[in-house]
């Protein structure tokens, strides 16, 4: 039976895993996350979730009996990628671009062993509440903006801003959980 190894750092990601089985490991990933100009976000997210799933089984001592795990999450609207804000201005920029909108989520993942690899994601549509500047300042004054793409936590006071949603609730927070259980049954993982 393959060892599972979620290759994130991500708390989040850690506690979705554990939703669908306890019995995994965690090793960061560390891979090059620069994007081609001009690529869509679904490829995008594939993309990365690739590189981190590599770069992690790259450094397997015993990659025979490994299934590693690779994800990565955007935020977009009208076709342009929102990463994680650097700065309060960005923040501001971000969530008050979002306001009053339908933004997507998507979020890659990539399985990879020793046998196959497998690569999918899912998209989720969020739309967001007319938001005033108060709101924003209040939002964007606290911690949970800043280590999120697209400048939000939906699990947390971010869930404040959510008008509502089409599709995985958990795809928003950073891994797909019914998409993946199932995906992970084509593999020998225990599941």
């Amino acid at each position: 039976m393959k060892q599972l190894i979620l290759g994130s750092g991500s708390p989040r990601r850690r506690e979705l895993l554990s939703v669908i089985t306890p019995h995994f490991t965690v090793q960061t990933a560390d891979a090059d996350e620069s994007l081609p100009e001009g690529i869509p976000p679904d490829e995008a997210v594939e993309l990365l979730s690739r590189r981190k799933a590599e770069a992690v089984f790259g450094r397997l001592p015993d990659p025979e009996n490994a299934l590693v795990l690779g994800a990565d999450t955007v935020v977009f609207l009208a076709g342009h990628i929102l990463g994680k804000p650097h700065s309060h201005e960005e923040a501001v920029r971000m969530i008050s671009a979002l306001s009053g909108k339908t933004h997507r989520v998507c979020t890659g993942v990539t399985l990879l062993s020793r046998e196959k690899a497998l690569t999918f994601h899912e998209e989720t549509e969020v739309t967001f509440y007319p938001l005033s500047p108060e709101e924003i300042e209040r939002y964007c004054s606290l911690p949970e903006p800043y280590d999120k793409a697209g400048a939000y936590g939906i699990q947390g006071a971010g869930a404040l801003l959510v008008a509502g949603i089409r599709g995985d609730f958990y795809n928003v927070m950073g891994l797909p959980i019914a998409a993946l259980s199932r995906r992970l049954r084509e593999f020998d993982c225990g599941l």
